[in-house]
């Protein structure tokens, strides 16, 4: 436990640190079933050089038992790594119409991020009438230091800019912020750089990345509250042709942004999970440094 203390205070004052989401060692037809163990995707992250991994319900949620949490919190130690953020269960991962329930009871992700060491938790509101249970679950949140984000995200009450800052000002809590994710604001058509950085700054507690060239033929779609349905195709994150991530760091830089950046996606065609990780890890140090 004390290892994980160390490991927790030092990750905290890392400059832009890298986390790998479990995301990549999921099924690529359901967010449900893991590719690989924790123990196998943990020494993975270690071997790819990141500071983290970003944990999701494949890996460990609420429904985990205690001595999976117990397993869970000793291969994090004998690999190094830190838990950037939880995401304690399916529907939230979803993004459905039961996403915000965990805001009614956050109660049980208070105690898995407590044991795991995560300073923050994913949730998710879809309507106005979820900022009221928003604002209590943070305040719960903040007796245990812990603070509450909210992913970039189409469908939700964080699609637009305008909708992201009037939502984080209507929630007023110091613990409640972003995961700012310039993938789904483009695919909301919103601007993902420099001029949104700033004035969402305050709130960015999480950056999520992921890339993809937007493309009326694309083999993904998504629909959207604000830009109607959206196609387009997945590609790497060491891929360009997408994402500027030029501009992106740039932009984090310009608001002094000092927390976890998390790969956020699944392994594209033609690579395997750690090839794609340790390519896009490589990517990834040369734009923070």
């Amino acid at each position: 436990m004390q290892q994980s203390l160390i490991r927790y205070i030092f990750f905290i004052y890392l400059v832009m640190h890298l986390s790998l989401s479990v995301r990549i060692a999921e099924e690529f037809l359901s967010k449900e079933k893991a590719s690989m163990s924790l123990g196998e995707l943990a020494s993975l992250a270690n071997r790819c050089g990141y500071q983290a991994l970003c944990m999701r319900a494949s890996q460990l949620g609420i429904q985990s038992t205690a001595d999976q949490v117990a397993s869970a919190v000793a291969c994090m130690d004998v690999n190094g790594l830190a838990v950037s953020m939880i995401t304690g269960d399916f529907d939230t991962v979803y993004n459905n119409d039961k996403g915000p329930s965990s805001l009614t009871n956050i109660t049980p992700y208070l105690d898995l991020a407590e044991k795991i060491g995560a300073p923050r938790i994913r949730v998710a509101l879809k309507k106005e009438s979820d900022v009221t249970n928003a604002q209590r679950a943070a305040d719960e949140a903040s007796e245990r230091k812990i603070q509450l984000v909210h992913q970039c995200h189409t469908l939700s009450l964080f699609e637009t800019v305008e909708s992201i800052e009037s939502t984080l000002k209507a929630i007023n809590r110091s613990n409640f912020g972003l995961v700012y994710e310039p993938a789904n604001l483009e695919i909301c058509a919103q601007d993902y750089g420099l001029s949104t950085l700033e004035r969402l700054s305050s709130w960015i507690f999480n950056v999520y990345l992921q890339n993809q060239i937007l493309t009326p033929r694309g083999a993904v779609t998504l629909p959207t509250r604000c830009n109607g349905d959206v196609s387009f195709d997945l590609i790497s994150i060491h891929t360009s042709g997408g994402i500027n991530y030029d501009n992106v760091f740039f932009g984090l830089k310009s608001i002094g942004y000092d927390g976890p950046v998390t790969v956020h996606q699944s392994a594209q065609s033609g690579e395997t999970p750690e090839e794609s990780a340790k390519r896009t890890a490589d990517f990834l140090r040369g734009l923070i440094n």
